[in-house]
């Protein structure tokens, strides 16, 4: 039922049609509320640089794949970074550090997907100003942070925004409720860089715009780790004809599954609500002699023992490539470049 709902949601604020048109009031109010909300906020500057990744556009763009891909270039580049987050839906009042082995009903799944990802230092909490403190309080080393998202979180000074626009781009370039936009687009002229991630739309912003590549390469089986080519997978799948579910609770499901079948895979899609929380097993009755599964998922199903050990299941982690003049802006603008 909540595929359905953010499907319809979306749908209606892909075009400016009745329903939004109806809901435009309630988006003057909206963005009144804001506006005042962030008049009244005065940031707290931290000790280190902080650099937002963020987006106008609820829901998912690609901010956390692309968070990861920054602080691994910023690694090569010679520097420290810690990652702060809400979390999803923001249970934390305190702030809590997010391990490897972390609960992610608590921490939220894409605070648990970096940790892994990246092994650097990351802390969630409501606050985020108190969640940079409570970190660079025990990493007195970290000499850099990276929030991801909290565009819209103006208690917390930021050095350098980045805007991710996704697959779904702008939508019909209204704000909540009558379109998807937490803010308006003029807003896009304000950040630093633009950071095109999938999107086909076309983004009438001056401020510079890099696009990150991403696509998958290798698969991992989830119950032992074996790492294997989605080619080799796909030759696999025709030769011995088995049958192949990819199942996605993410915010673009159908981007997932358009990008394996681009590597010769024949999957039946099967889309779960975004942030779906695994507390039923999903693939228990699902009649697929392979099945693959999103990296950010994959956190959560950890506490499920006979999915950790469903022999069909795999992994495919998302590769982004950021533009390496994206890397050289941030140091610019920072004023600081590191090196080994």
């Amino acid at each position: 039922m909540k595929v359905q709902l953010e499907s319809f949601l979306h749908h209606q604020w892909d075009r400016r049609g009745l329903i939004s048109w109806l809901l435009l009031p309630a988006s003057a109010i909206f963005m009144a509320a804001a506006k005042y909300k962030q008049k009244k906020t005065v940031p707290v500057k931290v000790r280190v640089p902080v650099v937002v990744v963020g987006n106008i556009y609820v829901g998912g763009t690609g901010k956390t794949p692309v968070t990861i891909a920054l602080v691994k270039e910023l690694q090569e580049r010679g520097w420290n970074p810690g990652v702060i987050s809400r979390g999803y839906k923001g249970k934390t009042d305190q702030p809590v550090e997010v391990h490897s082995t972390s609960n992610p009903d608590i921490v939220g799944d894409e605070p648990l997907l970096i940790r892994k990802s990246t092994k650097v230092p990351t802390f969630v909490c409501k606050k985020r100003v108190q969640a940079a403190e409570a970190l660079l309080r025990k990493y007195p080393e970290v000499d850099i942070l990276i929030s991801d998202d909290g565009l819209q979180h103006y208690e917390l000074h930021r050095d350098f925004e980045i805007a991710v626009i996704g697959a779904r781009g702008l939508g019909n370039e209204w704000v909540l409720p009558a379109g998807p936009l937490r803010e308006p687009p003029s807003r896009l002229d304000k950040v630093d860089a633009l950071v095109l991630n999938a999107t086909e739309d076309t983004i009438k912003s001056s401020t510079p715009r890099y696009v990150a590549t991403s696509g998958f390469t290798n698969a991992i089986k989830y119950c032992n780790g074996e790492v294997i080519s989605l080619d080799t997978l796909s030759r696999i799948q025709h030769k011995k004809q088995l049958s192949a579910a990819a199942v996605a609770g993410i915010a673009v499901p159908k981007r997932f599954f358009s990008m394996l079948r681009a590597h010769g895979l024949d999957v039946v899609g099967i889309p779960l609500p975004d942030h779906y929380n695994f507390d039923k097993n999903p693939f228990k009755d699902l009649n697929a002699d392979l099945i693959f599964i999103t990296e950010k998922d994959a956190v959560k199903c950890r506490k499920h023992e006979e999915i950790k050990n469903d022999e069909r299941i795999y992994v495919v982690p998302l590769e982004i490539v950021l533009d390496k003049f994206l890397i050289d802006f941030i140091e610019e603008k920072l004023g600081a470049h590191k090196t080994k």
